[in-house]
This record gives C-alpha cells, sequence and structure tokens, in this order.
C-alpha cells in the first residue's frame, strides 16, 4: 500500500545516519515529469584516517563522482540534498534488513521491507575500486573462475571484467529507464523480473546480471538459461549451486526455447550468426518488454552479397573481402534494427566492449512499446534496401512465419 512519502523518507535516512549498520544504500530513476541531477547515487560508510566518512558516488552518463562527508552535520547535510532530489527508487541495506522505497505516479512511496537471512557484513574499505558496479572481489568472479581464490582478479580475464562493467553500465541504464517509463513491471519478491538468457553458454553474464540486480540494485529477478550443450546445462546449475542462486537452465535450441515464464527481459549475449535471429525474434514472439542483444559474428548476410551483384554505384563497398565484411556487419545489424522497429520496438544501436573473442561488436538493445508498424515509410524503406541488395535477412523470414 501506499504512504506519505515525507514520512517514508524519513525513515529512511534514519536507517542511513546509521553508520553501525547500514551496508549500502542507492538512489536511482526518476519521478514523473522530474530530472534529477544524477542518474544514481550510492552510499556507504568509509573508515579514513580523518576517521569514519559517509561517501556518496554519484553516476552521471559518462562517469562516477565520489565525495566523503564526515560522520555528524556533514554527513547529514550531504544525505539531506540528495533526499531533496526526485530519485523515484530507494534501496537501503543494513546488517539485517532490505528496504526498497519507490514514489508512485501520485507521488506516494510505496515501500517494502524484509528481514535478512544472515547478518550482513559491512566493507568500509575506501581502497575498492573506484566506479565498479561489482568489484573484482564479488564471490560471482570467484565462482566463475574470473578471480583467484584472494579475490584479486586474473590477469588473462582483464578483458572479460571489462566486458562485464560495460555490459552492466548498460544494463543498468536500460533498466532504470525501462522501469521509469514503466515499460517494464515494478518486480516483487512473489513476481521477480524474469530474465532469460538465449544461447547462454557458460552464463558468465547471466550470473553477474542476476548479481547486479539483485545484490546491488536490490530487484528480485529470477534466471532462466538456455543453451543447446547440455554441458552448459549442467555446468551452470553447478555455478548457481555455489552461488546460492535460484536459477533454471535448460538444454534446449533457441527455437525450441520454453522457458514457462513471460520473459521480462531477454539476453542474447555472443549468440553466433543467425542464432542471434532466432534468439530476436523469440524476444519478439514472447513480446519481450526489454531486449539486449549482442550478436559476434554475421556470416548469413555477407555470404549473400557474395552471390548477388553489387548495385550501382556501390561497387567499392564490396569489391575489397575485408571491406565486405564490414558492410555485411552493419548491414545486418541494421535489418536487425529496422525489423524490431516494425514490430513494434524502440530501438538503440550501440557500440558494446568486445571479448578476445570478438574485439569489435554492436549491441541492440530493444524496448517495447507496442506499437507495431505494418505500413508506411519505416516499411517501404526496408522493402527496397533488402531489394535492392538481393538480400532475405533470417530474422524478417522468421518474424513472417511467427
Amino acid at each position: 500500500m501506499s504512504a506519505p512519502l515525507q514520512p517514508a523518507l524519513t525513515r529512511l535516512r534514519t536507517m542511513i545516519l546509521d553508520d553501525e549498520t547500514l551496508v549500502r544504500a542507492v538512489a536511482s530513476g526518476r519521478r514523473r515529469g522530474t530530472e534529477p541531477p544524477w542518474r544514481r547515487v550510492e552510499l556507504r560508510y568509509v573508515d579514513l584516517k580523518a576517521g569514519r566518512h559517509l561517501q556518496v558516488t554519484a553516476y552521471d552518463d559518462a562517469q562516477a563522482h565520489t565525495t566523503n562527508h564526515a560522520v555528524g552535520e556533514p554527513a547529514r547535510s550531504a544525505l539531506d540534498g540528495l533526499l531533496g532530489h526526485p530519485f523515484g527508487n530507494w534501496h537501503v541495506d543494513t546488517t539485517t534488513e532490505t528496504h526498497q522505497l519507490r514514489v508512485t505516479k501520485k507521488g506516494e512511496a510505496v515501500v517494502h521491507s524484509r528481514p535478512r537471512a544472515a547478518e550482513q557484513a559491512i566493507d568500509r574499505d575506501h581502497d575498492r575500486d573506484k566506479g565498479r558496479l561489482l568489484p573484482e572481489d564479488d564471490p560471482v568472479f570467484r565462482a566463475l573462475g574470473l578471480s583467484d581464490h584472494e579475490g584479486r582478479m586474473k590477469p588473462s580475464r582483464q578483458g572479460k571484467y571489462r566486458q562485464v562493467e560495460e555490459f552492466l553500465r548498460i544494463l543498468d541504464a536500460s533498466i532504470t529507464d525501462a522501469l521509469d517509463k514503466r515499460h517494464l513491471r515494478t518486480p516483487t519478491a512473489g513476481e521477480p523480473l524474469q530474465i532469460v538468457d538465449l544461447g547462454c553458454g557458460n552464463a558468465y553474464l547471466t550470473f553477474v546480471t542476476e548479481r547486479y540486480l539483485s545484490h546491488v540494485r536490490g530487484l528480485p529477478v529470477y534466471l532462466t538459461g538456455i543453451d543447446q550443450r547440455e554441458q552448459s546445462r549442467t555446468h551452470n546449475e553447478k555455478i548457481a549451486g555455489e552461488l546460492g542462486v535460484d536459477a533454471t537452465f535448460v538444454a534446449a535450441s533457441i527455437g525450441a526455447a520454453t522457458p514457462g515464464v513471460r520473459p521480462d527481459v531477454v539476453l542474447a549475449l555472443h549468440a553466433c550468426d543467425t542464432a542471434s535471429d532466432d534468439a530476436l525474434a523469440q524476444a519478439v514472439d514472447w513480446e519481450a518488454p526489454l531486449i539486449l542483444a549482442a550478436p559476434c559474428c554475421h556470416h548469413d548476410i555477407a555470404a549473400q552479397l557474395r552471390r548477388q551483384p553489387t548495385p550501382g554505384p556501390y561497387a567499392m563497398l564490396t569489391r575489397d573481402g575485408i571491406l565486405r565484411e564490414r558492410f555485411a556487419d552493419t548491414l545486418t545489424d541494421g535489418l536487425r534494427a529496422s525489423l524490431l522497429r516494425l514490430e513494434g520496438y524502440r530501438v538503440d544501436v550501440m557500440q558494446f566492449v568486445g571479448s578476445q573473442h570478438t574485439p569489435r561488436n554492436t549491441l541492440l538493445r530493444g524496448v517495447r512499446t507496442g506499437r507495431r508498424v505494418d505500413d508506411g515509410p519505416a516499411r517501404r524503406e526496408y522493402d527496397e534496401l533488402v531489394e535492392a541488395w538481393g538480400v532475405r535477412p533470417r530474422l524478417g523470414d522468421l518474424l513472417e512465419r511467427a
């Protein structure tokens, strides 16, 4: 049930100012018709040479800005300033409880509180990684074999760690925006966000997604990972057991995927070639509110371009093999983005940091608006493009058969 906002914020203020029990507090999102100065703010206490301070890390779209405020009036003043900003969500972790406050459209507060199963330890080390969404000593990295037994990232895994961080920043912004604009429903413990990863492989990004959303953002989530290899299923179930994560892993092809729930977020990260098309088609068929897809290679359209005469005056784009391959990458993802828009998705195409296998790739982010386009300029533009280049995108065929 909703309640007056100011008394609810005052109760959170008391919890945050208790430097003996606060583990961490996070402010994010925005209230209807407002825009806070920061995309996200994290608060925790750190022990410095000058004594205990409230550390405030504020994130804009480019970087993190960290300030420290001595316990007492400086900390109270800094916190009151933040509470005065129109953030839409507050999440407060104490050693014994978790509290989630959401501001409704009417400007009231909906608060969910629950006790912790075990008392949470407090980290007041001010030297931990600055600006990292998940520190390298997080248990998820040890379970995945990325860090050693002392919690240090292995040198050979630094590239993967950077990939994880970049993905989490995109995920964080995407989830926040989708929740703010009501494209995603607000999850509860009884009805968590359903995260489905298609072609999950060894589920590196699947597990860090769960870890970040549940432990950092404080959002109830449930994982389903689908991969055609039985080896992946058994491996991922073992990791889930070690981490204490309640999840389902299925050995099946993407086309035969049946998660048993309506997915809220569909991931398709590094699905090779037309497997990305299979995943996108499934996500559209499920009417998934949020899609994050990062293809790792594009062979199908490239092969079609080799078999077709190049329309003039574009011969220079396909004459040399390396340029033809790069153009095929661009054409493939351009057509995918166009098809998703026709199916009622708002699509952003962005650069996504690659792994050692895919040093340069693209991420497609689709947010379902429900406004499907059956005719008009967008449809004609797509039809003219595929006709001019003589290609037949697999995603188009899959969506036509759906």
